[in-house]
């Protein structure tokens, strides 16, 4: 990591933690270390480089539990994100190896609460999370490794079934609940149109007596 923010204590299992400067020169020789204590599961606090990005991809295809962060703002712009890392000539067998080792991606983004949900204060309203949540399913595998990977969004909203969820699908359920503002929400979604289109249903159904939009339940982790 950089830096360590928590230190985790040694449990059930054997914890080790190393910190960019202090104990390692780069992401990439932490994780060559790593690979050679056998470890069953390796947190990349972030991956920012190609060579990271590709040791990282190594360790989950021979069988570790990988888990990593990149600064995007969706879950295919991250497909994308670690596809274009690699140089052209690389990136067909990086979509091969991406479409198998993913299980998934959980693109993150927190909003301030509405001061009613906080109890008033705007110093202790405090923030939400809002999350997209896309499952690699063989569909998704498939798009991946066929470089349609604008196609993915179409996928995470018709995938509720198996956890999947939109940014927008969660940004509105928690509009509905009366958590955040609208206003809110629209600023960060990159699809405002979408949003609005999922808001106007919401108000409609309400109005008519149906049921309030409701938020995907699901998780995900990922080996990459």
């Amino acid at each position: 990591e950089d830096p360590i923010e928590f230190l985790h204590s040694s449990k059930k299992s054997v914890v080790s933690q190393r910190e960019l400067g202090a104990d390692t020169k780069s992401f990439g020789n932490a994780l060559r270390a790593a690979l050679r204590e056998d470890p069953d599961v390796i947190l990349v606090g972030e991956m920012r480089d190609l060579e990271t990005i590709h040791l990282a991809l190594t360790a989950a295809e021979t069988g570790h539990l990988v888990f990593g962060t990149v600064h995007t703002s969706s879950a295919p712009q991250t497909i994308d994100r670690v596809i274009d890392a690699f140089p052209p000539g690389q990136q067909q067998q990086t979509r091969i190896m991406l479409s198998n080792a993913l299980v998934a991606v959980v693109s993150q983004t927190l909003l301030a609460r509405n001061d009613e949900a906080g109890g008033g204060s705007p110093v202790t309203k405090g923030r939400i999370l809002a999350a997209e949540i896309l499952i690699n399913t063989s569909a998704i595998s498939n798009l991946i490794r066929e470089s349609k990977t604008a196609q993915i969004y179409s996928s995470i909203q018709m995938g509720g079934n198996v956890g999947m969820q939109t940014l927008e699908s969660a940004l509105a359920a928690l509009v509905k609940q009366g958590i955040i503002s609208s206003q809110d929400a629209l600023a960060k979604t990159s699809r405002p149109e979408d949003l609005e289109q999922l808001l106007s249903s919401a108000a409609r159904g309400t109005a008519k007596g149906g049921m309030p939009i409701k938020q995907d339940q699901g998780f995900g982790y990922g080996r990459f």
